[in-house]
């Protein structure tokens, strides 16, 4: 058996783990093989976009970079983490060179369709393992049953993002896009959920400590105290409801939706299909009926199980709906730490969060959604992370 076969089923070997308050315990990570690479993609001049509200393209094209490669791929092959502007992913020797091909083909669609430049990067796993204090650590933590997402720890995610910005020789190479790349399930059909207590707070914590065992310390009491915090608020603190969830026809995002799914389909034959299919799911909705895979409400119940508003890749990412109070309780908390020495953190605060979907089986209630604060949300926040590291 070759290296390559020996290790292509790494990550669906992996338990998960399915309360998110263990997301920093060593115990539910597995170091990744030597032989599997790191891509990071991310939208250059991101500030430029969201300046310009945009910030609903550049979630479209970060979540297109993962359903991508989804789409390549089997099932529970690939860890992957969505970063608002761009993506995180972990991929096999056997399937690196299809990986790379179809981002490119979403690179192409990203300054074609949307103005957009997209940066593709990728390390070895073996060149971060080798650092010596770095490695790419990783666990799956399960939202409900068939739906997983991966997080990374072990600052190795980091420290391939730090090499891509800083060395050309980490991009992949431009090359002829012969095709589109496959974006089925890919949508964006859901209004901006609006805050209900007031603020959408996008919350960006790096832990600072030599040691993964300290770091793992910090992160789980964070995580109780921003907990507590929030506790008051409409569903502790997560940012959709039934309330705020709201679908109209038609929906605002589905122009950006056409672009990137159209591929090399007859443009308006393809919008009038996706406009007369949003319909039929606005009916369902609205009606609570069930047709194929769709089960009109049960939906929304399993879209709120399925969201992906608390992430962790290197950094703890979350997105709460809270007062303006304890909003700047948080900050007062997290600015307390940060004096400290603790950690280092970026907010965020907007009074909607952008919501994009991915659908895989609807009848086995197989889809992830992806919620990141408006007017920059996750992007902004990291902006002002760095902004302190600098001050």
């Amino acid at each position: 058996m070759s290296r390559a076969t020996s290790t292509a089923n790494f990550y669906a070997d992996i338990s998960s783990f399915d309360n998110f308050s263990q997301v920093a315990n060593i115990d539910n990570y597995k170091i990744a093989p030597d032989d599997w690479f790191v891509i990071i993609a991310d939208i250059q001049g991101s500030t430029r976009a969201i300046g310009e509200g945009r910030y609903k393209e550049v979630n479209m094209i970060g979540a297109a970079c993962i359903n991508a490669v989804l789409n390549i791929s089997a099932q529970g092959e690939i860890p992957y983490v969505f970063g608002g502007d761009g993506a995180t992913l972990l991929t096999p020797p056997n399937r690196v060179d299809a990986c790379k091909k179809t981002l490119l083909a979403v690179r192409s669609l990203a300054e074609l369709k949307f103005n957009l430049l997209l940066r593709v990067g990728i390390v070895p796993v073996e060149s971060i393992n080798a650092s010596g204090r770095h490695r790419v650590m990783v666990a799956k933590y399960q939202l409900s049953p068939g739906n997983v997402l991966a997080t990374f720890s072990g600052g190795g995610i980091e420290l391939a993002e730090r090499w891509i910005k800083s060395n050309s020789d980490y991009l992949i190479e431009d090359s002829d896009v012969d095709k589109s790349p496959d974006l089925s399930g890919l949508s964006c059909r859901w209004e901006p959920l609006a805050s209900e207590n007031g603020v959408m707070l996008s919350v960006l914590i790096q832990a600072v400590a030599d040691q993964e065992s300290v770091k793992a310390r910090i992160y789980t009491s964070l995580i109780d105290a921003l907990g507590e915090i929030s506790v008051e608020a409409g569903n502790q603190g997560e940012p959709m409801s039934d309330k705020n969830m709201k679908f109209r026809w038609p929906p605002r995002g589905l122009g950006a939706e056409i672009d990137a799914t159209v591929g090399e389909r007859n443009r308006f034959f393809w919008a009038l299909r996706l406009y007369l299919y949003s319909l039929f799911q606005w009916c369902l909705d609205r009606f609570d009926l069930t047709v194929g895979g769709y089960r009109g409400r049960q939906y929304r119940v399993e879209l709120r199980s399925n969201t992906d508003y608390r992430r962790f890749d290197d950094t703890l990412r979350i997105l709460l709906d809270c007062s303006l109070a304890q909003a700047d309780e948080i900050d007062k908390m997290l600015a307390l730490r940060a004096e400290r020495g603790e950690l280092v953190y970026g907010l965020h605060r907007a009074d909607s969060a952008l919501m994009t979907c991915l659908v895989f089986n609807l009848e086995k209630g197989e889809h992830i959604h992806f919620v990141d604060g408006n007017d920059g949300g996750f992007t902004s926040a990291a902006k002002n992370m760095k902004a302190d590291r600098v001050a």
